[in-house]
This record gives C-alpha cells, sequence and structure tokens, in this order.
C-alpha cells in the first residue's frame, strides 16, 4: 500500500519543478521511473522507522486518520530525495526532512504514537517485548546494604 503517488509529488514541486528533478534525459517531460524510484524509497524510509513498532505498511483503509500525516512525511523524504539527485538541496526541503527523520524516530522510539483512532497492529517480525509485573519491592538494595 502507497502512502503517496507521484501525481502527489508533483502537486507538491510544481509540474515544471517535477520535470526538472525526474528527467534525466532532457526529453521535457518526467520520467516516472525516476519519480518511482523516489517514492518507494521514501516510502520504504518510513515504513522502516515505522516498523519498529508496527506492521507494515499502515494498513490506510482502515486507519485513513493516518493518511494525511503518512503521506507528508513521505513526501517530506521524496523531495529531498529528488533535489539531492540533482544539486545542492534547498535549505528549508533539508529542515523538512530532518523534522521528519526526527518524528519518525520518536515514533520508533515510542516516545510519540501515531494518531490513530483504533489500535494499530504491532510487527510480528519485533518478537516479544518484556513488561515487568508485580508489586513493587519490600525492601531495597540500600535497606539489604548491611545483610
Amino acid at each position: 500500500m502507497s502512502y503517496i503517488a507521484n501525481s502527489d509529488i508533483e502537486l507538491r514541486l510544481g509540474t515544471a519543478r517535477y520535470v526538472q528533478l525526474t528527467d534525466d534525459a532532457g526529453t521535457g517531460s518526467a520520467n516516472t521511473a525516476v519519480a518511482d524510484e523516489v517514492r518507494l524509497g521514501a516510502e520504504g524510509e518510513v515504513d522502516s522507522y515505522l516498523a519498529q513498532r508496527h506492521a507494515v505498511p499502515i494498513d490506510l483503509t482502515a486507519h485513513a486518520e493516518l493518511a494525511a500525516p503518512l503521506a507528508s512525511a513521505t513526501l517530506d523524504l521524496a523531495e529531498y530525495r529528488l533535489f539531492a539527485r540533482r544539486r545542492a538541496v534547498p535549505v528549508d526541503v533539508i529542515g523538512k526532512r530532518d523534522a521528519t527523520l526526527a518524528w519518525l524516530g520518536r515514533v520508533a522510539r515510542g516516545e510519540v504514537s501515531l494518531p490513530s483512532l483504533t489500535e494499530l497492529a504491532s510487527n510480528p517480525a519485533s518478537g516479544i517485548r518484556a513488561a515487568a509485573v508485580g508489586e513493587e519491592r519490600t525492601l531495597s538494595r540500600e535497606e539489604l546494604a548491611g545483610f
């Protein structure tokens, strides 16, 4: 399942810039193979972070509320990747990418959650997560130090 389409990248950049950044042969038209490569790479990067906690790709039919934030994050990464193919990347594009990677890192570490209305499936490949349960210790290490 895709978070974005090539047309979303074109809409974000504008047609002239989209053609400029994807047209390696100088034909004057966008190269969809280049756009596909960039889009799939950006989606894979998003999923590589999300996979720390969730089954990926995220099912946007079951979690439609996540379509916008995941599309935005994926577009930020795709835009950066397209500019990086050509020349120096504009500062604002670098800033968007850095902010997106920071957010994805916080999601991966569990510091923030995806804004889902229902629970997301966890990644079965991440294995069993341990948790301590039970009552607190009766005696602390300090209280047992002399024994």
